[in-house]
């Protein structure tokens, strides 16, 4: 799990923006969580190649792709930036609303998120982050577990994400959302580590 930042303090993006560059930080309702340190190589890898495939299936179409770090910046009104509570970096996301996009990253909820888990991070990325895209209207959320070679998947369905589907790391899996995407994963899959 993520680490809380020893304080008690109530924190915006106006903070935010003045951390140090050299640790990682999110921020949920203002309360600032402490991120783990650079991710081990093979969580890089598997990021790495769901935005490549990404990438390649959105060439010529109006979303775009992103990799971490991106701030995704999620107002809860029509806040200043300054003001916002909220800022998170997801491994990999795709927004098709260009007018979420600026300099400093995404303003609004991304249309798909991608979170590869880190034993250190797992747990604040299964129910932290699944309640707050929830709650922003991301439209749909995938959490890889890459050392146990699963895969869940939440869709907003009237608001809020029902049941998760839950399928093994092979083959391909479409994005419902952009069905112009598919994932393939056995390749990836056969270059992980065995004890990963």
């Amino acid at each position: 799990m993520a680490l809380v930042l020893k304080d008690t303090e109530y924190h915006t993006y106006s903070d935010y923006l003045n951390w140090p560059d050299d640790v990682r930080y999110e921020l949920i309702n203002g309360e600032a969580f402490l991120m783990s340190p650079a991710p081990d190589l093979s969580h890089q890898d598997v990021a790495g190649e769901i935005y490549f495939q990404i990438r390649l299936a959105l060439q010529g179409k109006s979303c775009r792709a992103f990799m971490a770090p991106v701030d995704v910046r999620l107002p809860k009104q029509q806040e200043a930036d300054e003001r916002i509570d909220t800022v998170v970096r997801p491994d990999v996301l795709v927004v098709c609303d260009s007018s979420k996009l600026d300099k400093r990253g995404v303003r609004g909820a991304p249309d798909w998120i991608v979170e590869v888990l880190s034993p250190s991070t797992a747990g604040h990325d299964q129910i932290k982050k699944r309640q707050l895209y929830e709650q922003h209207g991301v439209r749909e959320y995938w959490l890889v577990h890459a050392i146990d070679r699963v895969l869940t998947i939440y869709r907003l369905e009237n608001n809020e994400y029902g049941k998760p589907d839950i399928v093994p790391l092979e083959g391909e899996t479409p994005v419902s959302i952009l069905p112009e995407i598919v994932i393939r994963w056995d390749e990836l899959v056969t270059r992980l580590p065995k004890d990963y």
